[in-house]
């Protein structure tokens, strides 16, 4: 099945418990030449500073790094909210970081995170669910299918914990529900086209 990635101007993706060994495989396979900003929340211990950048920048293309408040959305980057912060995409495709009450236990939030990126970005948005134990963004799902955008899930088959992909699944009508190869796929079309070569002029 093919997926039309055309009119895409940014990617979010949340997990939790077991979405680890998803991005191990849908990071690398992000196109060097990446044409669109990604943000990620994955649920992380808040007593302690986060290993993922350095886990998942190693290699640095596409760059990846954990978003500072106010921060641009930069297209061709990979950025992850921090620990114990929520993070909202402004009107302006800027990142805001808050303390406010955790959502379904977390701090970041999927659903915070998605259900602001669905209202900026509206269908030029993909969102992706990838393997966790409570329903944080299932909820942020819904509203992106809402708002026209394009809707992935990891297969609760294939989820080392399948319950956040089953409420994100409950919450959708249309999401595509794959496998961590066919989500892989579906981002490596995201590279930015290839320049047209220029003509050669000669005097003649």
């Amino acid at each position: 099945m093919t997926i039309d990635t055309s009119r895409v101007e940014a990617v979010v993706l949340g997990g939790s418990a077991g979405a680890f060994a998803g991005l191990r495989q849908l990071l690398p396979a992000l196109p060097p030449t990446l044409r669109v900003p990604v943000v990620i929340v994955l649920h992380q211990p808040q007593d302690r500073p986060s290993a993922i950048v350095d886990i998942f920048g190693r290699g640095g293309v596409p760059p990846v790094k954990e978003i500072d408040d106010k921060e641009p959305l930069a297209p061709g980057i990979v950025f992850f909210a921090p620990p114990g912060y929520h993070l909202l995409i402004e009107s302006t495709r800027t990142a805001a970081l808050t303390v406010d009450e955790p959502v379904h236990f977390s701090r970041p939030s999927i659903d915070v995170l998605f259900e602001s990126a669905a209202e900026v970005f509206g269908s030029a948005l993909i969102g992706i669910i990838l393997s966790g134990a409570n329903q944080d963004g299932a909820a942020g799902l819904g509203a992106i299918e809402r708002a026209g955008g394009i809707a992935m899930i990891q297969s609760p088959d294939s989820a080392e914990h399948p319950a956040m992909p089953q409420a994100a699944v409950a919450a959708t009508t249309a999401a595509h529900v794959l496998s961590i190869d066919d989500i892989a796929a579906a981002l490596a079309t995201l590279a930015a086209p290839a320049a047209a070569p220029q003509a050669r002029h000669t005097d003649g």
